[in-house]
């Protein structure tokens, strides 16, 4: 489970009711044990923070990391960075990391460990565009009042071919269109379904 991060208002804020404690044992109850009954403390962790309030002052009574100091098994920063970088430019899922890691970097690293680091990041999920779509919901219908409204044309431009020396072949693609939505822009392109070559002394 990841640590909470605290922000620098809620440290201060923790660290002040910490001092609250420490001074109703000296200034109200005058009794340790009785401190630490209404706060719901043990003398252990009262005597921790008056050690700490003892020697950094109100910095010492404020939350400290439980991280491990040394951790053999961490996933080292860089491999962290690679893992980083394939969701953001190639939208890859755990699975894929993993074995992009173990062919093309040698790094033998679970694929629960790499879900685990995107969900602590919060790049767990993939965006809605790249995800696993149903067969159904590939494709989607349209409708428009009016023939013409949209179109659909196929065009290529070839360019022109010469086999021997004053025999020039030219080559026209073939277009999907509607009835008369040829361009004007596009003298080259024939009619629907016609394919023509010519050639020219």
């Amino acid at each position: 489970m990841a640590e909470r991060v605290w922000s620098e208002k809620d440290l201060v804020r923790r660290a002040n009711r910490r001092l609250t404690v420490l001074r109703h044992a000296e200034e109200i109850s005058g009794n340790v044990a009785a401190t630490c009954r209404y706060y719901g403390i043990s003398r252990t962790v009262f005597y921790r923070w008056k050690r700490r309030y003892e020697d950094e002052g109100i910095d010492g009574l404020k939350d400290r990391s439980s991280a491990p100091l040394h951790c053999p098994t961490i996933t080292p920063p860089e491999v962290v960075e690679k893992i980083i970088h394939l969701p953001q430019h190639y939208h890859f899922g755990p699975l894929k990391i993993e074995m992009y890691l173990r062919r093309y970097h040698d790094q033998q690293i679970g694929h629960s460990t790499i879900y685990r680091i995107l969900k602590r990041l919060g790049m767990s999920r993939i965006p809605a565009s790249q995800r696993y779509k149903r067969h159904h919901q590939r494709w989607k219908r349209y409708e428009k009042q009016r023939p013409g409204h949209q179109l659909q044309i196929d065009v290529k431009f070839v360019e022109s071919i010469t086999a021997d020396a004053g025999r020039t072949k030219r080559y026209y693609a073939s277009h999907r269109a509607q009835p008369g939505s040829l361009p004007s822009s596009c003298p080259g392109l024939l009619p629907a379904q016609t394919r023509s070559r010519q050639r020219t002394p």
